[in-house]
């Protein structure tokens, strides 16, 4: 069958084999992405479960004229294995090679680009409409997460499609499992007693045995017709317009094929929930699939092996600052958007249980809900991904901003992310973040200006954003004593860590590690800059004063950056010197090995190097140099 895999090179080929042979296509299917993936790195347990509900997707629809959007995008990998990728999975996430989420660029067999949640619904509504009014019979697919189906955005959409007579038919795929510990009333909704893998087991139990007496199993026909709004768990989609089917065994694949069938010939919207396990197949997984949510290399046979690892990541640093504080003030609440374990929250929601709310996939819900808090004297701090605050901008402004409440956003995730790629990169917090009223932008260099960061955003008044980088600093013992002196850093507040001449470098964040290599070969001053916003202008104004040549860096966009705001300050002043601000350019960056990413933009300490004597070749030759007074 491994054969018969490498042979796939399309839908149209699995569509030649006998039902009887998927079962073991998905096994041989299973061990390859095993394979792949312990090579390559990347998300497994959410792909191990979908391997049987994708075969049987492409088995009865004919993609890519029909429609598959997935959602969150992670569980695509099956999905990519199918559609004539196989021999590419080795380049997975890699630089130049397959991206670890749907692209429309890289296959027509990825209907919509997706890696943020709940996005699925709504895109295949637009396209079952599309569909609809150009007069096509295709089909629209949209396979939904029970994690994804807490989100505002999945119920918008099927409030908006469920009473359409459109054609769309929403799957979701009920693991019990999203990143971190599913939460809410939807998940306890979902796994009540009727619902899940009980529903399914026992009707599936009751139907063998009430076969044998044909009368009996006729009366338990009628009577389950009476009372499935009552006992079911698609009462509530059945409320929003869809008709409901479900819930059936995800890992059967004959099962899904003949269930698929049936609602596709179906018009209108239609609901499938397809029951799965996260994980299926591989023991370790199974047993651990948050561990094995998004794995780095391993060996199969022996699994994960914890890493001796010697520096606290910033995401570490975050979270022993959050249990110290959290210990030192009563007031504190930690919030996360479904990202307890990715943003360092596991030790606070098991110590300070009152006061951890996980809100779910619901980022704009995660900061009015934070503001809410702070209206009533709370101190919340909103842990969350750089990326994923993109999600609440106008609650950032109209709720937190503009009401100057005093949350704190801990942006992990800042910055570059390599692998996973520019849905997740991090790159425009500071833009749109500075130019908001009221709000400040802390950047720290290292792990301690990270500590150090968060309290003096805490200590504030009004919203502060503290930006961090996913991975490890350079080492920076940490401070962990509140009563030091040295707990807080001043709001606003610069530091110049090495004078030099003719050219200053102004760093923003991590980068300043670079810039201080940079400098001793180019006898150059470093400043650190901690904040985007506000800026120390004094500390600006004096190295404005005594240089020639001025250099911003940021591990951010330059449009509207950290760089743009050095530029608007000097403008202010009546500052007119010739200013060079590095940062990411006008682009999504693509995904791979972070340091090979970063060489690329010419944000090494060589790169940086180069760029300035690019711009002034006379740098090179020592002339236009003078001493700093």
């Amino acid at each position: 069958m491994d054969d018969l895999l490498n042979w796939m090179e399309s839908p149209s080929h699995l569509k030649k084999l006998s039902l009887e042979s998927l079962p073991s296509l998905a096994a041989d299917l299973r061990q390859r992405l095993i394979q792949t993936v312990s090579k390559t790195g990347g998300h497994l347990s959410a792909n191990l479960g979908t391997v049987e509900l994708t075969i049987a997707l492409h088995y009865v629809f004919n993609t890519p004229e029909d429609r598959l959007v997935w959602d969150v995008g992670h569980q695509t990998y099956p999905h990519k294995m199918l559609t004539g990728r196989l021999g590419e999975m080795g380049s997975l996430r890699q630089k130049g090679g397959l991206s670890g989420f749907p692209r429309r660029e890289e296959s027509v067999y990825d209907a919509f680009g997706t890696a943020h949640s709940s996005t699925s619904i709504s895109a295949a509504f637009g396209m079952a409409v599309a569909a609809k009014q150009s007069g096509s019979q295709r089909k629209s697919v949209a396979i939904i997460g029970d994690g994804a189906l807490t989100a505002g955005m999945a119920f918008e959409a099927m409030n908006n499609a469920g009473h359409s007579d459109c054609d769309l038919l929403v799957i979701l795929n009920d693991n019990d499992m999203s990143i971190s510990p599913p939460v809410g009333a939807l998940n306890q909704y979902l796994a009540e007693l009727m619902s899940g893998r009980f529903y399914a087991e026992a009707k599936k139990l009751g139907q063998q045995v009430l076969r044998n007496a044909p009368p009996l199993f006729a009366l338990a026909q009628r009577l389950e017709q009476e009372t499935q709004n009552f006992i079911q768990p698609g009462t509530l989609f059945e409320k929003l317009g869809f008709t409901y089917s479900g819930p059936i065994d995800g890992h059967d694949v004959v099962g899904l094929v003949g269930a698929l069938q049936k609602v596709s010939g179906r018009k209108g919207p239609q609901f499938l929930h397809v029951v799965t396990q996260k994980g299926k197949g591989y023991a370790k997984a199974e047993m651990d699939p948050v561990a094995y949510h998004g794995p780095g290399k391993f060996d199969p046979a022996v699994g994960l092996v914890p890493s001796a690892q010697s520096k606290l990541t910033f995401t570490q640093v975050f979270g022993q600052w959050l249990c110290d504080m959290a210990a030192k003030d009563p007031r504190l609440v930690g919030i996360t958007p479904a990202m307890r374990e990715g943003s360092g929250m596991v030790e606070f929601s098991q110590r300070f249980a009152s006061r951890y709310h996980d809100v779910g996939i619901a980022e704009q819900h995660a900061v009015t809900f934070a503001a809410g808090l702070a209206c009533e004297g709370y101190k919340p701090v909103v842990a969350i991904y750089s990326t994923f605050l993109q999600r609440a901008y106008d609650q950032l402004i109209h709720d937190v901003a503009l009401q100057n409440l005093p949350v704190v956003f801990a942006l992990d995730r800042a910055g570059i992310v390599g692998p996973d790629g520019p849905t997740h990169a991090g790159l425009f917090d500071i833009a749109f973040t500075r130019c908001i009223p009221n709000m400040s932008v802390a950047c720290p260099a290292d792990e301690n200006e990270c500590r150090q960061l968060l309290s003096t955003a805490y200590a504030q008044d009004h919203p502060v954003t503290v930006r961090y980088p996913r991975g490890s600093g350079v080492g920076v013992a940490v401070a962990t004593d509140f009563s030091s002196l040295q707990c807080q850093l001043p709001l606003g507040k610069a530091a110049v860590r090495r004078n030099g001449r003719g050219v200053a470098i102004l760093a923003f964040g991590p980068l300043l590690y670079e810039a201080l290599q940079v400098a001793e070969s180019m006898d150059a001053t470093v400043v650190n800059m901690r904040w985007a916003k506000p800026l120390d202008l004094e500390t600006l104004r004096q190295v404005a004063s005594g240089h020639d040549r001025l250099v911003t860096l940021e591990d951010g966009t330059r449009m509207g950056g950290a760089g743009a705001a050095v530029l608007e300050a000097l403008q202010d002043m009546g500052l007119y010197k010739p200013v060079l601000v590095m940062g990411f350019e006008d682009e999504f960056t693509e995904h791979g090995d972070p340091q090979v990413l970063m060489q690329q933009y010419g944000l090494t300490a060589a790169g940086i190097q180069n760029r300035i004597h690019q711009a002034w070749p006379d740098l090179q030759t020592g002339a236009g140099l003078r001493r700093v007074v």
